[in-house]
């Protein structure tokens, strides 16, 4: 079995694939990480191999040596030990998360370009796939936690609400209402996004949704075709099988 792993701001997340099938995934919060945790994730688990993609870097270096450890092989970072095969059209190509390369990757791969991978995680980030299946740059937004987050501590009034469906569109109290806003307008935002983005790659874009925070939002959105919460996963996965 192959251990992909996905280092992300708020959650780790853990996959277990067997050739093409992932059979098992979980998640650890990035911050609560510990060699313990770990090996009791794998327990029972014959780990063959590993490949790991990250933007924590104190992170990285601890996951990798425990790695080391547990499963008799060092890992293999991307970023590092391998490089996506994508034609990375970025200004300064050094500066995009490689996490928004594998997703790029996996989504050419699998799903086909040109297309617009959405992660909506602890930031939205919006990815764009040339129809020559290049990676062409995309946008950063804030994501819905740190936008609540922000609410609470920039305001005096407005109180601290856990992220949840937000039902009516119209709130009838102050609660409802943040929910309301932030939920619809990040559908709202992804939506209108992803047509300004097709006038410039064209109407055939596939647009794909991924993420922790995406099925809350998604039920909001008109043009996302498909969700698949296991992008980066099987990115990772395809990256290892061919390296």
């Amino acid at each position: 079995m192959l251990l992909v792993v996905d280092i992300g701001n708020t959650n780790i997340t853990f996959g277990l694939f067997r050739g093409k099938r992932l059979l098992r995934r979980f998640d650890i919060p990035t911050k609560g990480y510990s060699r313990g945790k770990l090996k009791n994730l794998l327990k029972k688990a014959a780990v063959e191999g590993s490949i790991v993609c990250s933007v924590v870097p104190a992170i990285t270096r601890v996951l990798a040596r425990d790695l080391s450890a547990l499963i008799g092989s060092r890992p293999y970072i991307i970023g590092k030990d391998i490089r996506v095969p994508v034609k990375n059209l970025y200004r300064k190509p050094k500066e995009v998360g490689q996490d928004r390369l594998v997703n790029a990757y996996a989504v050419a791969r699998l799903y086909g370009a040109p297309a617009i991978v959405i992660d909506c995680g602890t930031a939205v980030t919006f990815d764009v796939i040339s129809r020559n299946k290049e990676y062409l740059g995309g946008m950063i937004l804030p994501g819905l936690g740190i936008s609540l987050d922000a609410l609470y501590e920039r305001t005096a009034l407005l109180p601290k609400v856990k992220l949840t469906n937000p039902g009516k569109l119209i709130g009838r109290d102050t609660r409802s209402s943040i929910l309301s806003g932030l939920v619809y307008g990040m559908a709202a935002s992804i939506d209108e996004l992803s047509r300004r983005i097709k006038q410039k790659t064209g109407k055939s874009a596939f647009v794909i949704g991924t993420g922790g925070n995406m099925r809350l939002v998604a039920r909001y959105c008109r043009g996302i075709s498909k969700i698949d919460p296991d992008l980066t996963l099987k990115g990772l996965n395809l990256i290892y099988k061919n390296k």
